[in-house]
């Protein structure tokens, strides 16, 4: 058995990449995506002509829908590979209009259905965790439409979450990482951060363990990892979607190196003494201000998200 193999005992692996040609290496059950894979993907010659072919047969129809049309375009081929869901993320410069994310993401849906796509049972909109964010998920969990809540780094933000019913959350671990390790400077220790002490991790975690806790349905993924240490801190959550490139690590280390044990266990979760929360929107975003890792790492994502909207754009543009 090897470690992919073996998180698979407790957690579901899902592959992180808009390159559909590398999944049957590693049999995800799941896939994400986002804007920034998918340009990531287009620029390669494997997938141009999939971009061609889109434009062509979508030429005059306004740009937005035409990439709405690319991003369904790589969730099908996807959806032909994996037996699960494909996440597919609406634009994230709606990331602060509740009724304009709501629109686009039934018109995402839309269009997967004509393709003959079963969406409640294999589709999930990607929407970050603003509060406009969480609240179009309301709304859409509410018509039968389910959401995946990405660039999540706060306790606050699952929180609300989880109270407007969304199906999965998507909390970034590498990127909580990432900050406090560039905030710590010179100070850093790696080996005293790593593991169960790893930030993002503890912030997993946390979210795991109040969500089994107080029986919150809403299935918690695992995100942006930078190591394999972080993916198998975090064995037994519910799932983890993880890079082409650390699956690969994983597959090619026998488990017998690096045993992996369960870390997240939702009975042990349920005897812990844990405060339930609320929040209406004044203390979600006073919460929210509060946490500076997360107030400047969602504020940074939604703004990489956005510029690499605009390049697919410009590229699909370019192309008419």
């Amino acid at each position: 058995m090897n470690q992919l193999e073996a998180l698979r005992q407790w957690t579901t692996v899902v592959a992180d990449t808009g390159d559909f040609r590398q999944l049957d290496a590693f049999k995800p059950q799941d896939a994400t995506t986002n804007p920034s894979l998918i340009l990531k993907a287009v620029q390669k010659s494997d997938y141009r002509p999939l971009l061609d072919e889109v434009l062509a047969q979508h030429r005059g129809e306004p740009l937005d829908e035409i990439i709405d049309r690319l991003l369904v375009r790589f969730g099908c081929e996807i959806l032909s590979i994996i037996p699960g869901r494909v996440s597919t993320e609406v634009d994230a410069r709606l990331s602060f209009d509740t009724a304009a994310t709501v629109a686009r993401a039934e018109r995402i849906v839309a269009l997967y259905r004509a393709e003959g796509i079963d969406t409640q049972k294999r589709l999930l909109i990607k929407v970050a965790s603003t509060w406009e964010g969480i609240e179009a998920a309301r709304v859409l969990e509410g018509k039968g439409i389910h959401t995946n809540l990405t660039l999540l780094f706060s306790f606050a933000q699952a929180v609300a979450c989880g109270a407007a019913g969304v199906k999965l959350i998507s909390p970034f671990v590498g990127r909580i990482y990432d900050w406090y390790k560039k905030a710590a400077g010179a100070g850093w220790d790696e080996a005293a951060n790593a593991g169960a002490n790893d930030p993002g991790v503890k912030s997993v975690r946390q979210i795991f363990d109040y969500y089994k806790h107080h029986g919150i349905a809403t299935e918690v993924m695992g995100a942006s990892f930078r190591n394999t240490g972080q993916i198998a801190a975090l064995a037994g959550c519910d799932l983890l979607t993880i890079s082409p490139e650390l699956l690969a690590d994983m597959a090619g280390r026998p488990d017998s190196d690096a045993p992996l044990a369960r870390q997240l266990d939702p009975q042990a979760a349920k005897a812990r003494d844990i405060a339930k929360v609320s929040y209406d929107e004044a203390g979600f975003r006073f919460a929210l201000n509060e946490d500076a890792m997360a107030t400047e790492k969602l504020a940074e994502g939604i703004r990489a998200f956005a510029a690499d909207a605009v390049k697919l754009e410009k590229l699909m543009t370019e192309g008419r």
